[in-house]
């Protein structure tokens, strides 16, 4: 990823073990640090009483996050990142306005950070397991050697290979329950998981399957969702959120300031296709069964 944009990473990534460099800080900076410290009571909560550092994690590499800036800087998208680099969390925007960019820079940074680690981009079918995996690879600067596709023409054996050779996956999230079940998926190893068309994760749903099952091994992973439409009522976003252990939501309506200047007005255009002889006929013939069947 050339000319990327480096930041310094926050504090919060020390909560788990690793300590920040201590400077000499006035009374009034203290006071700033301890508001901060507020916003980390959650992490710090379920940490271990003695804690370790994250299995695995680069403190060179963590030390930044790179951002690309071989493409237009959209502030919105550079927020988004930002925030999902920090905490699980449900991206909201509208189609078309860069969500697999957003999950691409995540991937990315998860990538540099844990040099052993796996990073996982599930979506619910083939055609958007390919799909996604063309556009990331587009904007990462993963080498594609790193990098595998799983659906369900993958067999199993093939999987299990997979696993060990590869870094970052495509897959659909029936294949990852399957081999979480079998045991073929190193689950202590992943370190991010994109789960797309998150409003799906509703019941009993694959992708919540996958949250439940990946828990139980290990909770050292970071969950970046995303969805154009993230439920139709309250009640559904909030059954998304908790199955996908949410911790913020980073939402662009259609309508946002932010987003107007690369928003383009759609236009519909209705066209009537005329039905065929042979579907005229089977039309008639059903209207006449069902002509026949009427009672008055």
């Amino acid at each position: 990823m050339s000319g990327g944009r480096q930041c310094t990473l926050p504090q919060a990534w020390w909560v788990a073990g690793w300590k920040a460099p201590k400077k000499k800080k006035k009374k009034e900076e203290e006071e700033a640090a301890d508001a901060d410290d507020d916003l980390l009571l959650a992490a710090a909560a379920v940490a271990d009483p003695d804690p370790s550092p994250v299995a695995g994690f680069c403190a060179a590499a963590g030390s930044i996050w790179i951002y690309p800036t071989n493409y237009p800087v959209r502030g919105y998208q550079v927020r988004m990142a930002r925030a999902a680099l920090l905490g699980n969390t449900l991206v909201c925007l509208p189609t078309g306005l860069g969500k697999t960019f957003v999950a691409a820079v995540v991937m990315y940074n998860f990538y540099r950070w844990f040099p052993s680690g796996k990073v996982l981009f599930l979506a619910p079918t083939k055609p958007l397991v390919a799909q996604q995996m063309e556009a990331c690879a587009r904007v990462m600067g993963i080498p594609a050697r790193h990098m595998a596709e799983m659906t369900g023409g993958t067999q199993a054996l093939s999987r299990r290979d997979l696993w060990t050779a590869k870094r970052v996956f495509f897959l659909t999230p029936q294949i990852m329950v399957n081999d979480l079940s079998r045991g073929t998926c190193p689950a202590v190893e992943i370190k991010c998981l994109v789960i797309d068309e998150a409003h799906k994760a509703l019941g009993n749903h694959a992708y919540c399957q996958v949250v439940r099952e990946l828990s139980k091994y290990t909770n050292q992973f970071r969950i970046l969702a995303l969805s154009a439409t993230p439920g139709s009522d309250t009640k559904a976003v909030q059954q998304v959120i908790s199955n996908l252990l949410i911790a913020q939501v980073e939402l662009c309506a259609e309508d946002s300031p932010e987003i107007q200047p690369y928003s383009h007005e759609r236009q519909v255009e209705k066209i009537v296709v005329p039905l065929g002889e042979e579907l005229v006929g089977i039309q008639n013939a059903y209207i006449q069964v069902m002509a026949n069947f009427r009672t008055d």
